[in-house]
């Protein structure tokens, strides 16, 4: 795909979206649509210094799509509910199935290829294992309403018979890196662990409440936000076989790693706390995630992704001391 080629990137000024037209900017590529609610000002510096063509209200991307007509060769749609701790359905069905149905049947009668943002929270408890092939999604048993939206659009999806000329979900895992900054509770550990050592000098990570578990040795696959542009910009170059995708590493760390990994980045020793974990979250606790990787490594994809101390440090120092945006 040239430069001058005409994408859309919904949620873009998210987290993960604002960090994709950073991205595909440096890659060459202006001719940008962004798409998100954009009346939350504390989103707005996600966006500064980014090349965009036009900017499009959420709820007027439909409209703006049938009276425009516009000649559109890409989509990444990642815009989502992705609050875990709303547990409403009716809000995360609206945006991550309902909305996610229209942009389907869009690029579906315009032909254009589509990227958008699954996640691991459709893993559940992890007792099917993390496998992203098209038989699993019908049998998981995601903890919280996000997870369980988020599965309903993949099997969803998968059961279609009209299909865009490609399409991935990709199967997001633990994200962390630049542009988080606006999340609040939601944003990864390491924002936390960053902000929680300038206060106090101190981490506070949650107490295990699992048998096999020690305190702080909770397992994920986290991956550095940087592996999923690289991905997402590949799969639109390379547009291989369509289908769900994982988007982690293969690899889980645990907690306690994390936070040593960030308090090498600003060259301290580390100090951490338990506590116990809030009893809203406890039961709907995931304890290990790990991305079995082979799918995509057998689409053809074979970058390596940045380790956790890599990614850790790169984040720390180039984004969270001085607070820069990428």
């Amino acid at each position: 795909m040239t430069p001058k080629a005409h994408i859309i990137v919904t949620g873009a000024a998210g987290f993960i979206g604002s960090a994709l037209v950073g991205y595909l900017n440096e890659k060459g590529y202006d001719n940008i649509t962004i798409v998100d609610d954009f009346s939350h000002p504390e989103k707005a510096p996600n966006l500064k210094g980014k090349l965009y063509q036009r900017k499009v209200e959420r709820d007027q991307f439909f409209q703006w799509l049938e009276m425009e007509h516009p000649l559109v060769d890409f989509i990444f749609h990642i815009g989502a509910r992705t609050d875990t701790t709303e547990f409403n359905y009716e809000v995360h069905e609206r945006l991550n199935v309902v909305y996610s149905k229209k942009v389907w049947e869009y690029c579906v009668n315009a032909g254009v290829p589509l990227v958008y943002a699954s996640s691991a929270a459709t893993y559940g408890d992890g007792e099917l294992g993390y496998n992203d092939d098209h038989e699993s999604p019908f049998q998981l048993k995601p903890l919280n309403p996000y997870g369980v939206s988020k599965n309903e659009f993949d099997k969803w999806a998968i059961q279609q018979i009209t299909q865009p000329p490609f399409w991935a979900g990709l199967k997001f895992f633990n994200v962390y890196g630049p542009n988080e900054y606006h999340k609040a509770r939601m944003a990864s550990v390491i924002f936390h662990a960053f902000h929680q050592i300038g206060a106090s000098g101190e981490v506070k990570l949650f107490r295990s409440h699992k048998d096999g578990f020690k305190d702080g040795e909770q397992l994920r696959d986290f991956v550095y936000v940087k592996d999923l542009l690289k991905v997402g910009y590949w799969l639109m170059q390379h547009q291989p076989l369509s289908g769900l995708y994982n988007l982690g590493t293969g690899e889980a760390r645990s907690f306690i790693d994390l936070v040593k990994a960030t308090y090498a980045g600003l060259d301290k020793e580390p100090n951490i706390r338990f506590i116990d974990m809030p009893e809203d979250i406890r039961e709907k606790y995931q304890y290990f995630t790990e991305a079995n990787m082979q799918k995509l490594r057998q689409a053809g994809y074979t970058a390596p992704f940045y380790s956790l101390e890599e990614g850790v440090d790169d984040y720390v120092r180039n984004y969270l001391v001085g607070k820069r945006y990428y």
